[in-house]
This record gives structure tokens, sequence and C-alpha cells, in this order.
């Protein structure tokens, strides 16, 4: 790969989805003055929601905590369909003039950094040549998995299916289910997503689970929301109803957090209203752990229990013994026939992008640093990152890092710093993993992503009233930073680092 120029920046965001669009408009407003780039590897902005493509496909959380907080969601529909979510990404794109930085099909290999010139030196490949970037400071904002692959176990007999095998995140826009018997595997937010949508034009289609999960109805309407936007505007509609959103997911968390039994009959007990008399509510909806110990699964409408009720949808709890010519064969000794079968398995865990980091010629090994504030890592100088809520919205988060981020950047800038790095005072400090999440495609990945620490800013919160006090109101300064000055030299075009 042939190595051409290297252009200069002070801030390289990447990933153009939502944290990246996100982490662009803070630094525009906050930092006028500063340039920046966004690489995205893929050729369109928007992440996630212009990735996939599957029938139904959604948003989980309200779009009143999950859009923007400086940009009002306007949609009467608050669990919105991904072509809504992704004209809203593509209008702050607009609105803010945030295109002209982005460049597509810029995947990042690697970046170095130098604590001589207080600048990262990142390999990008684009249209298979080699291009360079230094920066100040690299925002990682490309999400927490793999865009070109998602997971599928081994499916023993896989070969032998006639039919066609798909994966969500590889939907074919041609595939046509109608009047075509479908499993779906899995049982998680995708599966529950599929299932409804695909039910009005298939013959028949089949949830098959290894084990159950949380279900639970919700309006995809908000009429709270809907009637103070047309009562109070836009802008105080939106506010008010964010506000009442974001208390109503807290509280529902740590209601189910503090009450497991109680929660776990509440839902129970809703499940079995939405549910035709005598279905076998504990086999299929009913899991061994604790509600909110893996996501609780949103269905708008509860149009995944209307076509269970309907009966053109099933739900089988089973083990797969085999993949056969015709469908799939249980452990139970039950045969599923199939035409079509859905593997929505999860994804493949893959933090910043696969992308390698060395500080002043040192590999980092991603397992052996610690998360600092949920934005930086031990040892790891001018690296920020987005990663949002795994209970409530995503965005969340991501707007309380990059405030927090922007004011970080005042505070060296007022005191003629150009570089930061948190640093552990104890080596030997406690650590657990970074996400306390039971989901399979966390803990497949548990061991290759960093850790977090049991207090201070080394825990990574998943709560916003607590974040908010912290990033948004609380001090950038702290004992474990290591603010510094770096010696100006000449930066020119350099070898490839990656």
């Amino acid at each position: 790969m042939e190595h051409t120029t290297t252009t200069q920046v002070d801030v390289l965001i990447v990933g153009a989805g939502i944290s990246g669009i996100g982490a662009a408009y803070y630094l525009q407003q906050e930092h006028p003055g500063r340039s920046y780039t966004i690489l995205e590897s893929r050729g369109a902005t928007g992440g996630t929601w212009d990735l996939f493509r599957y029938p139904g496909i959604r948003s989980d959380s309200d779009l009143h905590t999950f859009g923007y907080e400086f940009k009002p969601w306007r949609d009467e529909h608050a669990i919105a369909s991904a072509d809504k979510i992704l004209a809203y990404l593509r209008e702050t794109v607009s609105e803010n003039n945030i295109d002209r930085n982005i460049r597509f099909h810029h995947k990042v290999l690697g970046a170095a950094w130098d604590s001589g010139t207080a600048r990262w030196l990142v390999d990008v490949e684009h249209d298979g040549e080699l291009v360079q970037f230094s920066a100040n400071w690299l925002f990682c904002a490309g999400g927490y998995y793999r865009y070109d692959q998602g997971f599928t176990p081994q499916f023993p007999g896989r070969e032998r299916f006639a039919g066609q095998i798909v994966h969500p995140q590889h939907w074919p826009e041609d595939l046509d289910y109608t009047g075509k018997k479908v499993v779906v595997i899995g049982s998680g937010a995708t599966a529950v997503t599929l299932v409804p949508s695909m039910a009005d034009k298939a013959a028949h289609v089949t949830m098959l689970q290894r084990s159950p999960t949380y279900i639970m109805p919700v309006p995809a309407k908000d009429a709270f929301a809907n009637t103070a936007r047309r009562l109070l505007g836009d802008q105080l509609g939106y506010a008010l109803a964010r506000r009442k959103n974001i208390a109503k997911q807290r509280a529902v968390y740590t209601f189910c957090q503090k009450y497991p039994n109680v929660a776990r009959r509440l839902i129970r007990a809703v499940n079995a209203k939405q549910l035709p008399a005598g279905y076998p509510l504990d086999e299929h909806f009913s899991p061994a752990y604790n509600p909110w110990d893996q996501r609780l699964c949103a269905v708008p409408d509860a149009d995944l229990f209307k076509a269970i009720g309907s009966g053109k949808a099933s739900v089988v709890t089973d083990r797969i013994a085999t993949f056969t010519d015709t469908g799939i064969l249980l452990e139970s000794g039950e045969h599923l026939d199939a035409d079509i079968i859905v593997t929505a398995t999860g994804l493949n865990v893959q933090l910043f992008g696969g992308m390698s980091l060395t500080v002043d010629g040192q590999p980092v090994n991603l397992p052996d640093t610690v998360a600092y504030k949920g934005i930086m890592l031990s040892g790891v100088p001018n690296f920020a990152f987005a990663f949002g809520y795994t209970n409530s919205s995503w965005t969340l988060k991501v707007g309380l890092l990059c405030e927090h981020f922007c004011r970080l950047l005042k505070y060296m800038d007022d005191n003629g710093f150009d570089s930061v790095r948190p640093e552990l005072a104890d080596s030997d400090m406690a650590t657990r993993p970074l996400l306390d999440f039971a989901a399979g495609y966390v803990q497949r990945a548990i061991d290759t992503v960093p850790r977090q620490g049991v207090d201070g800013p080394w825990v990574m919160s998943m709560n916003y009233t607590f974040d908010r006090e912290v990033l948004r109101n609380g001090a950038v300064t702290d004992p474990n930073l290591r603010f510094a000055a770096a010696r100006r030299s000449e930066v020119r075009d350099c070898a490839p680092v990656s």
C-alpha cells in the first residue's frame, strides 16, 4: 500500500454515526477555531442506521432521549424507524455544515502518539492507498462492534440447509420472504423486531430462542411528548419530554435492580395480558436472570404479542441439534420447517474500529488499560472515545462526554497545555470488566477491551444523574490527570505506523 501525503488537523474524529456527528457539533460550537476531520470507513453517514437494512429496523429507545439535546425530535413516533432516524442525523449534518469535514471510505488502521510533538500520526486506508493524518487529539466515535461482520455461532449441519441463511447485519436487498416459512434464531432486540415485521408477508415466522428475554410493550407514540410539543413548541416541548423520559428510564432501571422479584412479576403480568389465554408464558417469556441484568427489549404497540396472538408468529424455546435440508432439528426432537433462516445472533464487539495504538513506540494493549470517566484510557494521551449507556439511551451519555471533552480542551488552552493523559496512582488498583452486562456479545469480548476501576473517576458510570454532575458540572482537573506542554518541532511526512 503506497503512502501519499499527511494532512494536519487539530482533532480527528473516527466515525460519522450518531456519536461522531454529535462530537463534531459540540466541537464546532465550543471551539470554532479548531480544525477537525471525520473519517468514515463506509460511504455514508448514519452508522448503525445506514448499515442495517432488515425489515422493521427501529430504535429501542425513545427518540426524545436517543436524539441530541440540541436538536428537537419533531416526529410523532417516539420509537422510530431507521429511515426517520437517518433523516434526523443527516439533517443535523446538513444544518451545521458538518458534511464539509467528512471523508468517506477512509478506514483507520493505526495511530502512533509522539510526546515530542504532542500529536498522533494516523494511518488510514483510502481507495487502496495509505494516507496519513496528524492530529493533536484522536476522538473515537465508531461504536462498539464490527461493521463488516456479525456474530454467527457454528451451527452443525449448516451446509446441508437447502434454503437461504441470512444475518440481519447483511440483509440482501432482494430477499423475498412472501409466503415463506421463516425461522429467526435469537431473542434480542433484533429478533423481536424482525418477527412481527416479517409476519405480515411470510407464511409463518418462528422465533427460536435458547432462553427467554424480558420483553415489554411500549407505546410507539408518546402522548405526553406530542402534547407538550403542540402546546409549548418544539424546543420547550422536547426539553420537557426529554426530562420526563430520562427520569422514567432511570426509575424503571433502579426499580428492577432494587426489587427484581417484584419487577419480574410485574413484567410477567403485563406479558400475560398481551398473550392468548393458556399461552405457555413461563416457558417462553420468563428468563433465568433478573430484569435489566441484560437489556430489556421494548416492542412498540405490543407488535410481537399481536403477531403471536394472530397465529402468524410463534416462539419456540429449545436448543439446536442440527440444521437439516429443510429446516432445523431441535434437541427435543421437534423439527422446524424453514425456507429462510435468519441468524439474529448478535454482534462482534470491536472497540475503536480495531485500530492499533502506540504511545512513544510502545504498543497499547487495551486489556491493560483502565477507562477514565468513560472517555479516556490510562496511559494514553489525547485519546477520547464515545461509549453510551447500555441501561438507557446511548446518546444521553455521549452528549455529556462531548461536553466534558470540550471543557477539557478549553482548560488546556487557557493554561498552555497541549497534552493530557490519565495515570493510575496505583498500578495494582483493583479492576473489573468494562461493562457489567450479561449479554452474550459483551461476555464474548470481555477479555479484549479495557477495564474499569471500582471507584472514583475509574468507574464506567451508567447513571445519567451522576454523570451530569461529573461530566457537565464537575472539574475537568483531577489528581489522576497529567498535563504537559510539548517541545514544538516541525511536523513532516512519516513512514507508516500501523
